[in-house]
């Protein structure tokens, strides 16, 4: 990107509100964040933050900076993709946004290998939960993403990328393993850990189970956690299952640490999908996707 570096800081501390948080983000130091911060409030002859003790928040004309300034970093990067189609020579800057399974078990391999394939294309790459990336989305701080969710917007295209299996886990020497099979009544009686509030993967869940007439409140829910690395931490010093991915498990399956549990009458099924706003696209937002279509193992 071409803006000044000054105000990438400042905006990587308003998200973060902290100095700290930003200079690892940044890869500067601290004292350098401190440095930049300074020296944009002198250059505007403002005060862009409050102090409080360890804290900071924003002032008045400190919302008014991260604005316009989210406004700016679109007309560069709109400026920036735009020029590169005169390049023979792909090249830009496309912000990849992902849902946490996704995130975590996915994409990884994928932006490894498109970077190997077009180290002059420059990725910016956001996380969070389905609800959340959809957010990332609509308020265009983010050109495309890969989700798990249901939800569909109005404001949103969603394309199908590959389908994927929720299964019931728990740890292997887990009582609860030793069942061929257990019957969909039996699941309120299964202490779960289930995944956070607008999790994708959560409301495939509930979708899953109320067609089979169980209501959540029929689940004997132990703890709700915000990432599967989290869930999976704590299967194994339990006795809970939990819904997962199957493509989050593969290493656990492999090495029979977990086991999945077979529910008579329960299959989940679920597709990835890509998102982007209606009618915005771009040349590099294209070739990513048709990137993630090609090089995505789909067996």
């Amino acid at each position: 990107m071409i803006f000044d570096f000054r105000l990438k800081v400042f905006y990587t501390v308003s998200q973060k509100l902290s100095f700290t948080k930003a200079a690892n983000e940044l890869f500067i130091t601290q004292p350098a964040v401190t440095k930049h911060i300074n020296e944009l409030e002198h250059q505007l002859g403002v005060a862009l933050f409050k102090r409080h003790g360890n804290s900071i928040s924003l002032t008045l004309p400190g919302q008014v900076l991260v604005r316009y300034a989210e406004q700016i970093f679109q007309i560069y990067a709109a400026l920036e993709n735009e020029l590169a189609e005169f390049s023979t020579e792909t090249s830009g800057n496309i912000r990849i946004g992902a849902s946490t399974t996704l995130a975590q078990y996915v994409l990884p391999k994928i932006l490894a290998l498109f970077k190997s394939t077009h180290p002059s294309v420059q990725i910016s790459f956001f996380t969070g939960n389905s609800e959340q990336i959809e957010q990332q989305i609509i308020h265009e701080k983010i050109d495309v993403a890969l989700v798990e969710g249901i939800s569909h917007h109005p404001q949103i295209m969603y394309e199908p990328f590959v389908k994927d299996e929720i299964v019931l886990v728990t740890r292997t020497n887990n009582k609860l393993a030793a069942k061929a099979e257990t019957k969909a009544e039996q699941l309120h009686a299964i202490p779960l850990v289930l995944r956070e509030h607008g999790s994708g993967t959560l409301d495939v869940v509930y979708q899953a189970l109320a067609q089979i007439k169980i209501h959540p409140k029929e689940l004997n829910i132990e703890i709700q956690l915000e990432n599967t690395e989290s869930i999976k931490q704590y299967l194994m010093h339990s006795n809970c299952a939990a819904f997962l991915s199957i493509h989050s498990i593969t290493s656990e399956l492999q090495q029979n640490q977990l086991s999945i549990l077979d529910i008579k009458g329960l299959d989940i099924y679920r597709t990835f999908q890509f998102i982007q706003l209606h009618g915005q696209t771009n040349k590099l937002v294209l070739l990513f996707k048709r990137f993630c279509m090609s090089h995505y193992n789909f067996k």
